[in-house]
């Protein structure tokens, strides 16, 4: 530390305690670029498991990923923290082909056409595009060639775009369930030029919405080859466990199953009102070190559970509802806070050799209004990985909900919505499944955050951002702010983090 900060910053860091709220992977970013300067660190998290999104479960003796299973490549942010956490070994593409669709109106289900953009076809005439939307379909999209390009401004609306050019078939059986399975969003919700950069320029300058995603294409086919996405072998829940260590060795306190519920302002920045989620059960069942909550022995300042702490920082990088509770009675001027529905997914651990043959390739997208489900991922066909690890054995990971509403399985019990999800990927998988073949069911329940892409979101998030920035000594991360995906998680924790850092360390 001494030789790389002047001895007065060295003080200064050791100084501070900044207590960070969450423990999804914003709050473990954030938390890791405070302690690592010098900075005493309390992360907090609600849950007994850290990770949030990111989450690892047991099926059948089987580790599996219950949330996010990969991460965007675009930015290179991920995939820097990845390898700084010594995990550059453990990175795998995915296998098993592209996506499925399903739910296509009086059509059989089909691949997702290649070639395209955000489901919009760079030739509306290609033989897998013609099985989706038929001739008629094909017919009305070559109108896109024929209309008069956008010489002035552009259409915001992914969707309104998309119906005025190229027809309500396209819009609906190709693009519709692309963002709702990217996005959790509706087409019409979707801003173009955030979901696809340059879209509407290129429109302009080729004359045609098809000729625009070619010569998007075009322009992409000199970069360096790689997957879009990636994983980790082992399950994605390794970076948590990675970061957690990380924190650990930088000396900082890691305390799970502790709620905050009250934030108040002290002399020299915050006291925060903490609530055992079960502290009978805490007691009972932790285990002393490895992170559990120990309420003897504490080293001498730092409090115990039902105690408050106070810390010259607080960074807050919980779901938007909580957020929000903790930020209302201090920040002025925020945003109306968006929709934020829950989704589910559902694990299920198959017996089922008809899956071997992978009959949807890596997973299904479906039309919206076809299905329950709003998509579905055949792991075991898309990493190879887990498809060593289960033997013979099909893990299938079954999505309900999307933006606006919460998922059906909300009202169920564990059973049924296993029971569902079965039904839904014996459907969407085209193969008779059995109960008897399920051998063991995860759900998993998030609060989904509004995506970067969504029309507005952008301005929402900026109003956010200035009204937080306001009040001393604190800083909000997560997906509500940053938009969902690791790709977009990450780098804004490290930003958010590093710019409250700076203020503590420098500003007198």
């Amino acid at each position: 530390m001494s030789s790389e900060y002047p001895v007065d910053i060295a003080a200064r860091a050791a100084a501070q305690h900044v207590v960070v709220i969450g423990g999804g992977i914003g709050g473990l970013v954030a938390a890791r670029e405070c302690a690592k300067v010098g900075m005493r660190v309390t992360l907090i998290e609600a849950e007994e498991q850290l990770g949030g999104s990111i989450r690892t479960t047991e099926l059948g003796g089987i580790v599996v990923d219950a949330g996010a299973e990969s991460f965007a490549t675009r930015g290179g942010h991920v995939r820097a923290l990845v390898d700084e956490l010594g995990l550059s070994d453990a990175v795998v593409p995915p296998e098993g082909g592209g996506a499925w669709l399903s739910g296509i109106p009086d059509a059989p289900d089909a691949p997702l056409p290649k070639g395209g953009l955000l489901g919009i076809p760079a030739n509306p005439f290609q033989a897998d595009v013609r099985a989706i939307i038929g001739w008629r379909g094909v017919w009305r999209a070559y109108l896109d060639r024929l209309r008069p390009p956008l010489t002035i401004g552009h259409e915001q609306s992914l969707g309104r775009l998309v119906s005025a050019r190229m027809g309500a078939r396209v819009r609906d059986r190709l693009v519709a369930p692309v963002t709702a399975g990217v996005y959790s969003a509706l087409p019409e919700d979707v801003d173009v030029e955030i979901a696809a950069p340059g879209l509407s320029a290129a429109l302009t300058r080729v004359g045609s919405l098809s000729g625009a995603v070619l010569a998007l294409q075009g322009e992409r086919a000199g970069k360096a080859p790689g997957a879009a996405v990636l994983g980790i072998e082992g399950g994605m829940g390794r970076i948590i466990e990675a970061l957690r260590e990380e924190l650990e060795k930088f000396g900082a306190e890691v305390r799970t199953g502790t709620r905050a519920v009250r934030l108040d302002h002290a002399p020299e920045g915050w006291t925060v009102t903490l609530e055992e989620s079960d502290p009978a059960a805490a007691e009972a069942d932790a285990p002393v070190g490895d992170g559990a909550l120990d309420t003897t022995n504490r080293p001498d300042g730092v409090a115990a559970p039902d105690a408050p702490l106070t810390a010259t920082a607080v960074v807050i990088a919980t779901a938007e509802p909580s957020a929000r509770t903790l930020l209302d009675p201090h920040v002025t001027g925020l945003s109306d806070p968006g929709a934020a529905p829950e989704i589910e997914i559902v694990t299920l651990l198959l017996d089922a050799p008809e899956l071997d043959s992978a009959p949807r390739g890596s997973g299904v997208l479906t039309v919206p209004g076809s299905h329950t489900a709003k998509a579905l991922t055949h792991s075991t066909a898309k990493w190879g990985w887990l498809r060593r690890a289960a033997d013979g054995s099909h893990v299938v990971r079954v999505s309900f909900g999307t933006q606006g509403e919460d998922a059906v399985t909300a009202s169920l019990d564990d059973d049924a919505a296993a029971r569902l999800a079965l039904s839904e990927a014996s459907a969407l998988l085209g193969v008779p499944l059995r109960p008897e073949q399920l051998r063991a069911a995860h759900r998993a329940r998030f609060v989904q955050s509004q995506p970067t892409s969504l029309i507005g979101a952008a301005e929402r998030r900026t109003a956010v951002r200035e009204a937080v920035r306001k009040t001393p000594r604190l800083a909000v991360v997560g997906a509500w702010l940053s938009g969902t995906g690791l790709a977009q998680v990450v780098p804004d924790a490290v930003a958010e983090a590093d710019a409250l850092r700076s203020r503590l360390l420098w500003d007198r």
